[in-house]
């Protein structure tokens, strides 16, 4: 056997073995855009249809008249982006601080920094929500806004990407008469822009995806976002699959094109982070 087609066949395999997992990945978002279009009764038919036939676009109308689906989607998008925004401006400063500037206990300091993601969510979520009530947050973006607008994880991979920019740049900026803060904001960040945009894709996307916090610490119908609000098509006794996939597909879309418009920064940033550094 020669060592071309060994190679051949490896590679073969490789992409055989990528293309399933793709699929198999792919396979829930190509079902739940497919029950969107599909009749209630087709939507359990047995044997399942992959194809809905005939389409049925009433679903899309109904979940629009059943609920603010438009109000909803604007709701997320405001969250997401001002939490982005905030991530990205707290997380870089913090990660600037830790990677690039020396004073005493940083390292034992990031530890315990770092320490803090060990913490599950849930824990800290009762003495949250006392605290948001405690300062009248309640019931506002406030409570959603403020405990998010930081992220160790966001920290530490800026952090990880600061630290493999050369320090001469900023030792010649110096020189010439930069200061600590240009810096930062002419030199580092516009260096960081791959780093910059995945952490930004990546915070948008988990917080467009955020049910529990919202589910707890908003009341009223007005300020919900998409994932709370899908849940209008639950009942005790019955949900309403199709209106509720429609409503799905309309969630997805959004985040879809924010990744779609982020991802050719998410190899060069995953490339370069965690390489080198001191």
């Amino acid at each position: 056997m020669s060592k071309g087609y060994r190679v051949f066949t490896l590679n073969s395999s490789l992409y055989v073995v990528l293309g399933t997992g793709a699929l198999l990945t792919i396979t829930p978002f190509l079902w739940t855009v497919a029950t969107s279009f599909k009749t209630p009764q087709a939507v359990f038919s047995i044997p399942p249809s992959f194809i809905p036939n005939p389409i049925y676009w009433k679903n899309y109308s109904d979940a629009l008249v059943a609920a603010p689906i438009f109000r909803f989607l604007w709701n997320s998008f405001f969250l997401a982006s001002v939490i982005t925004l905030l991530n990205l401006a707290t997380c870089s400063m913090a990660a600037y601080a830790f990677g690039r500037l020396n004073f005493r206990w940083r390292d034992p300091l990031f530890l315990a920094f770092l320490g803090t993601m060990m913490i599950p969510i849930h824990v800290t979520l009762i003495p949250n929500f006392i605290l948001m009530k405690y300062l009248h947050f309640y019931n506002s973006y406030k409570a959603l806004i403020i405990p998010a607008s930081y992220s160790v994880f966001g920290t530490f991979v800026l952090r990880q990407y600061f630290m493999t920019l050369p320090r001469e740049l900023e030792e010649a900026a110096r020189v010439d008469g930069c200061t600590r803060i240009g810096s930062f904001v002419r030199i580092i960040l516009p260096l960081s822009k791959p780093a910059l945009a995945t952490l930004g894709v990546l915070t948008f996307k988990g917080q467009w995806n955020e049910f529990l916090g919202p589910l707890i610490m908003l009341n009223d119908i007005k300020l919900f976002p998409i994932q709370v609000g899908l849940s209008f098509f639950q009942g005790q006794a019955s949900t309403k699959w199709g209106m509720l996939m429609a409503g799905t597909t309309l969630a997805m879309l959004p985040v879809l094109l924010v990744f779609f418009i982020g991802q050719k920064y998410f190899v060069k940033s995953m490339a370069l982070t965690g390489l080198g550094g001191r």
